[in-house]
């Protein structure tokens, strides 16, 4: 058993690496504030090189509806963490302000919140709320970074 964990941390262990040196390198590379990207319709055809994550419709319909809920205007936070059954996993929560290394996408006054280290892990990704008889949520449907992941679409490994 121990030696097929060492194995798999000699395997992994290099990727992580590389990808620490990506995101350190693109953390140098922006500035300090947050940087906004709108869309300005669904059909807009954008590059894999220009690090955007996309709205689906019914994303923006379920913020719109959570929105009208509330006093304050939210902005819907995709954030990137280690675990999950395929390495790493999505994480969504609603915020009022984003953070000053953040990236926000916008569609139609909904906007979508990605600090720039998960940003490489989701660039080209489209961002989905999907109801099920099971469970009802926000999810990453589409993710060119990803080359695998758990049947709940929660988490992923990457490529």
């Amino acid at each position: 058993m121990q030696s097929s964990s060492r194995s798999l941390i000699q395997r992994v262990g290099p990727i992580i690496s590389a990808r620490i040196r990506y995101n350190s390198r693109l953390l140098s590379s922006t500035s300090s504030s947050a940087y906004v990207v709108k869309e300005t319709s669904p059909s807009s055809s954008f590059t894999q090189d220009e690090e955007y994550v996309q709205l689906s419709d019914n994303c923006v319909k379920r913020m719109k509806e959570l929105q009208a809920d509330e006093a304050k205007e939210k902005m819907l936070r995709l954030s990137i963490e280690a675990g999950g059954c395929s390495g790493f996993q999505y994480n969504f929560a609603l915020e009022e302000k984003p953070n000053n290394d953040d990236r926000i996408f916008e569609r139609d006054g909904v906007k979508l919140v990605v600090d720039t280290i998960s940003l490489g892990f989701v660039k080209g990704a489209t961002v989905d709320y999907v109801e099920e008889l099971i469970r009802s949520g926000f999810q990453v449907a589409e993710n060119p970074s990803a080359v695998g992941g758990c049947s709940c679409k929660s988490s992923f490994m990457v490529k």
